[in-house]
């Protein structure tokens, strides 16, 4: 109404997507697509907000709902003539447009455009394969047909192909789709899902868990003050069964009315150790596991005497390996806050595992992080550690939490009363701590009792997502101890001290090339011989000359090479290398350039690879290569090529 509009999309905030749209499209933004270009500026500012909220793409829950609407606007820009990725080019005028009153978009444009950009270069991928096969199943379909329901669910179920993409693909030809038969197809295939998941013994075991929560209760957690405890056995799991006593020797779950145990929950190992039944023997517990959210299932087995429902044990965690855990876990809150100051606001948790000897923290961030990022993360993460300032926990309403700057994971579910974990030092102008997050985990006291912290490896998990992989405390003295053994033997082995390594080492590695080019060089020679020797190999087959050879202890590498050398020595025709090792054969076939329209190098070598028990082949058609696992039958290959030579050369 302010500016004069009758429409939504006509108003500045609008238009100026729909105009960008237009242009990245090069397509009248008033013109026939005018739908398309509204769909597009719509569904763009969702997933903008929503990879911005820490939404990353995925085939479940939220994540699902992103792919969809950022496949339905790729749809319409395919719809549009687009050939490559064009959503991407469209996030700075979403930026630009509507940053400013969204700060949470400019912090994480990068996120956003490379998060954008992968996941149209799939749609395009798929798109391209599921059109193929689309074709191939309606060549015989003319104008009036109808799709089998079948078919088009084989393109939803393998390529992705929504039902409505295939009907707009048809739609210009005529030719409808069978819906019933999709939807029937759809529920056989949910029904054998059904059917295999109620068959499965574990999902038999799971439903076990439902009905001992509502007969025994939620089992009540101590641990976050206590490591021994007292508690009694409410209930035992044998094999998948509820049981009233196990006996010595028995691989059993126990579950007590309270326990100190941690069981596996938001990214943390479950603890270990033992039931101890006075006079009656013990559990050796390895693993407890959180069922349902309230359940704590201590996973262990009975040494001596038999454990009844009902006993009364004492439950002690293993200390040392619950401060192991418990010092990763407080450094992976450290790490996140580190990972969010180095590279932006955009990076969110999007999973993590915190165990006894390791840590591996995964976030949504679209690439590499670089040496001097890792260094920055590793040094304020130690800088933290070092300051051995109080990890403070407080029980808060959820949303007071979050309005109070904790963060959050997406996903998780929090009930009426939350824990508040704060850690690191404040600066001078005194905001909040380092790190405040939401965590149900067990936390070290004081910061110096994680140790210090090192980042062994990042790497990429997902579209969008990166992991790191580090250790903290013993596992880190373990880990530059080990560091030091290999550096001092490879001192050692090199005659040399440690500080030289750097510079002796490439030195070797210059020396190493140089001795393998002028080894390539000398194995070409001596395989090529003189010009006088190489011209008598020449034959003459259908009037085309044919270079074949089968060459001696020659890296496949190197055929590449010899084969344009010996084509350039022959001027015009058709060359075959081939060279055996490790009872494996390596094939090469090229075409001089004035022969290359009449001789496919691709179908020679193919040709060459069967008669060695290979299969495909690839490259261009005047140079190719392929291998097989026979090499006993390299002469046999060289014949096959030189017969498809002339056969081709007569034909």
């Amino acid at each position: 109404m302010l500016q004069g509009k009758h429409d939504n999309y006509d108003i500045d905030l609008m238009r100026s997507l729909i105009e960008a749209t237009a242009a990245a499209a090069g397509t009248d933004p008033d013109g026939p697509h005018r739908a398309s270009h509204r769909v597009i500026a719509d569904h763009l500012r969702a997933c903008g907000f929503l990879i911005a909220d820490g939404v990353l793409p995925s085939n479940e829950g939220r994540g699902y709902v992103l792919r969809r609407v950022m496949r339905r606007a790729m749809r319409h820009a395919h719809h549009m003539g687009t050939n490559d990725p064009v959503l991407w080019k469209l996030v700075p005028p979403l930026v630009a447009q509507m940053g400013q009153a969204f700060p949470e978009l400019a912090r994480a444009e990068s996120l956003i455009t490379e998060t954008l950009k992968l996941e149209e270069t799939r749609f395009q991928q798929m798109l391209v394969r599921g059109i193929r096969l689309l074709e191939h199943h309606t060549t015989d379909l003319g104008a009036g047909s109808t799709l089998s329901g079948d078919v088009a669910f084989q393109l939803y179920a393998t390529f992705g192909f929504p039902l409505d993409l295939t009907q707009d693909a048809l739609r210009p030809r005529g030719i409808t789709v069978d819906g019933d038969g999709f939807t029937a197809a759809m529920a056989r295939q949910k029904a054998e899902a059904r059917k295999a998941w109620a068959g499965s013994g574990e999902a038999a075991t799971e439903s076990l868990w439902f009905e001992l929560r509502d007969q025994v209760g939620a089992t009540e957690f101590l641990g976050y003050t206590a490591e021994a405890a007292e508690g009694r056995i409410v209930a035992l799991v044998v094999d998948g069964k509820a049981v009233s006593e196990a006996r010595a020797g028995t691989t059993v779950a126990v579950i007590a009315n309270q326990t100190p145990f941690y069981g596996e929950s938001g990214g943390q190992s479950g603890d270990a150790g033992t039931l101890t039944l006075p006079g009656k023997g013990r559990v050796v517990v390895t693993d407890t596991q959180k069922k349902l959210g309230v359940l704590h299932v201590h996973l262990g087995t009975v040494e001596g005497g038999t454990v009844v429902v009902g006993d009364v044990a004492r439950f002690e965690v293993d200390g040392e390996r619950r401060a192991a855990i418990r010092g990763h876990h407080s450094a992976t809150h450290l790490l996140h806050a580190a990972l969010r100051r180095t590279l932006g606001e955009h990076v969110t948790q999007k999973g993590s595992l915190v165990a006894p000897g390791r840590l591996r923290f995964d976030f949504s961030h679209p690439k590499p992080l670089s040496p001097d990022e890792i260094h920055t993360v590793e040094r304020d993460v130690n800088r933290q550690v070092r300051h051995n300032d109080a990890v403070t926990t407080r029980l808060m309403d959820p949303e007071p939490a979050i309005e109070a700057g904790a963060m959050a994971l997406f996903g998780e579910k929090y009930g009426d009363e939350v824990r508040v974990v704060a850690m690191g030092a404040t600066n001078s102008e005194g905001e909040r701590p380092f790190s405040v997050e939401l965590c149900g985990g067990t936390h070290v006291s004081r910061t110096g009792d994680i140790g210090m912290v090192k980042i062994l490896a990042e790497s990429a998990v997902a579209a969008g997502v990166r992991r790191i992989e580090a250790v903290a405390g013993a596992a880190t003295e373990t880990f530059v101890a080990d560091q030091q053994d290999l550096l001092a033997r490879a001192a050692v082995t090199l005659k040399a001290p440690s500080t030289e390594l750097p510079a002796r080492l490439s030195a070797m590695v210059e020396e190493r090339r140089k001795l393998e080019r002028e080894l390539a060089e000398a194995r070409k020679r001596i395989a090529l011989g003189n010009d006088a020797a190489a011209e008598s190999g020449i034959k003459i087959v259908a009037g085309i000359a044919f270079d074949g050879r089968v060459l001696e202890s020659v890296p496949a590498r190197d055929l590449k090479g010899m084969a344009d050398e010996i084509r350039t020595r022959l001027g015009s025709g058709v060359v075959a290398l081939i060279t055996v090792n490790d009872g494996k054969a390596s094939l090469v076939v090229s075409v001089t350039e004035d022969l290359a329209a009449r001789f496919n190098a691709v179908d020679l070598v193919r040709a060459g690879a069967e008669a060695v028990g290979g299969k495909g082949g690839g490259g261009r058609p005047d140079m190719a290569q392929a291998g097989g696992p026979d090499g006993n039958r390299a002469g046999a290959a060289l014949e096959v090529i030189e017969r498809s030579v002339g056969a081709v050369a007569v034909a």
